[in-house]
């Protein structure tokens, strides 16, 4: 009888043991894999802080991407069990032991980034695109020019230049009136009445077609947005449905005729890709403020010397005195505000120690906001890190 009880209490240990072990593995593959995703992201925001130190101290930019992480994790589970049975009424004695452990092995992949086309991405003034996207996702269109913008390129209705006004502390007169532009529109966004889109219309490729276009042709062209439409006098015309330039406005271009709209982005193709096309128009709302140009954006690299510029300048103005202007939930006196200490500072996660001294971000929802704007730019000027140089393997 005890030898069918020991192997049923054996057998018992190591099913107990081998559900342990199931349970275990999970969380732990979990928490490592959430782990590992905190350090590539706390890396990216200390690679930009490192560089904003660098520019501070008039050094060069210079960045390095963790290109993969492979990890190799290994589960072990351990049973035994000894003993001596007596027979009679003497005491039996059984020993017992089972436990699991888990292991891991990750093997670090990192790519200085660097080469002619990273630095072309770097040097190179971010695209209208981009500019977009940030505002129509909700980003702050105040926020997001001050960060982005170098200044605005005033211009005539035929689209000549006038003057510029720059985004730059060195230019205090320009730097405070591009500051009440941003926070005018801002305030027309933050009421609905700021369009900031692409202009989309039809592009006429073939004018005036005698003739039946044949059924493949009407279906091969329908994939690439082609489209055949027969005309008053029994000809057809061919025309393919354009997304132009980005323009930002006080009125809907969606209410303008697709001609108009064709002739306003051939006027706006005179901008480089590095402008977004400004237009408020008296008659609209904000009217009170007008202005015709183009916002000039920034590279990378140009934002990143802007931010480092603004350490040791005094605090910026706010624009709260004119009350037209005002933004909404109150002006904010920096653009993004790096603080730096001989303390570490203890209120944020976002900070580097560089020659003897700690960068953070300043521990704002203004400030923090502003440094996951310039995360997710310098994610897009990073791009595909793969085949870049020779990567660095570092395994634990």
């Amino acid at each position: 009888m005890g030898k069918y009880f020991l192997a049923g209490l054996i057998g018992l240990t190591a099913a107990l043991t081998l559900f342990l072990s199931g349970c275990a593995g999970p969380p732990v593959l979990g928490r490592q894999v959430l782990g590992y995703d905190e350090v590539a992201k706390s890396l990216n925001e200390k690679l930009l802080l490192l560089n904003i130190a660098r520019v501070h101290k008039g050094e060069p930019v210079h960045f390095t991407s963790t290109s993969s992480i492979a990890a190799t994790f290994d589960w072990t589970t351990t049973i035994g069990a000894g003993g001596r049975l007596n027979s009679g009424s003497a005491t039996d004695f059984l020993d017992l032991n089972f436990g699991a452990s888990a292991s891991e092995n990750p093997t670090f992949s990192i790519v200085p980034v660097s080469g002619e086309q990273f630095t072309k991405r770097v040097v190179t003034p971010f695209t209208e695109g981009s500019f977009e996207f940030l505002v129509f996702q909700g980003g702050s269109i105040a926020q997001v020019m001050r960060l982005r913008a170098g200044g605005i390129e005033v211009q005539t209705q035929e689209g000549s230049f006038i003057r510029f006004i720059e985004n730059s502390r060195q230019r205090p007169q320009e730097y405070a009136e591009f500051r009440r532009i941003a926070s005018h529109l801002q305030r027309l966004n933050d009421n609905r009445k700021l369009f900031v889109r692409s202009l989309v219309f039809d592009e006429t490729l073939i004018s005036d077609f005698k003739g039946v276009p044949r059924a493949e042709d009407i279906n091969n062209g329908f994939d690439k947005g082609l489209r055949w439409r027969q005309k008053a006098d029994g000809n057809y015309e061919l025309t393919r449905l354009e997304a132009g330039r980005v323009i930002v406005a006080n009125f809907d271009p969606m209410a303008m005729t697709d001609q108009e709209r064709f002739e306003l982005n051939e006027r706006i193709q005179k901008n480089p890709q590095g402008f977004v096309y400004l237009e408020i128009r008296p008659e609209g709302p904000g009217g009170d403020l007008p202005i015709q140009g183009a916002i000039k954006l920034r590279s990378m690299f140009q934002i990143l010397s802007f931010l480092a510029s603004g350490i040791d300048a005094e605090a910026e103005s706010d624009d709260a005195t004119n009350p037209r202007t005002a933004e909404t939930g109150g002006s904010r006196g920096r653009t993004l505000k790096i603080n730096v200490t001989k303390e570490r500072p203890a209120d944020t996660s976002q900070w580097i120690y560089y020659d003897g001294r700690y960068y953070s971000v300043n521990n704002t929802p203004w400030d923090r906001a502003s440094f996951v704007m310039l995360g997710v730019l310098f994610q897009s000027t990073v791009g595909e890190v793969e085949n870049v140089g020779i990567p660095i393997t570092i395994g634990k």
